[in-house]
């Protein structure tokens, strides 16, 4: 059986005119604020848990909330989570 030819390509560049050059700012890192509320949020959600857990009875406010003290708690913890793809 005969091999086929092959063919040589050459390979594909655009043209110069129609590259139009981008500059992109350099990102610096996250203002010192930006980084305490992203931290504070985890560590409120934490802390409300865990007062949950230890003393959610005694606390007439946190009684009457019942389990959605668990909500209040994770939504702090994953709203600073999610502040943290933001961080550079």
């Amino acid at each position: 059986m005969p091999k086929s030819k092959v063919r040589k390509k050459t390979a594909y560049t655009p043209p110069a005119d129609r590259r139009t050059p981008v500059k992109v700012a350099a990102a610096g890192p996250s203002p010192l604020p930006y980084k305490i509320v992203m931290f504070g949020l985890m560590l409120l959600g934490l802390a409300w848990l865990v007062v949950n857990y230890l003393a959610g009875d005694k606390i007439p406010f946190m009684l009457e909330l019942g389990n959605w003290n668990f909500a209040i708690g994770f939504a702090l913890m994953i709203s600073g989570l999610l502040m943290t793809m933001k961080w550079r």
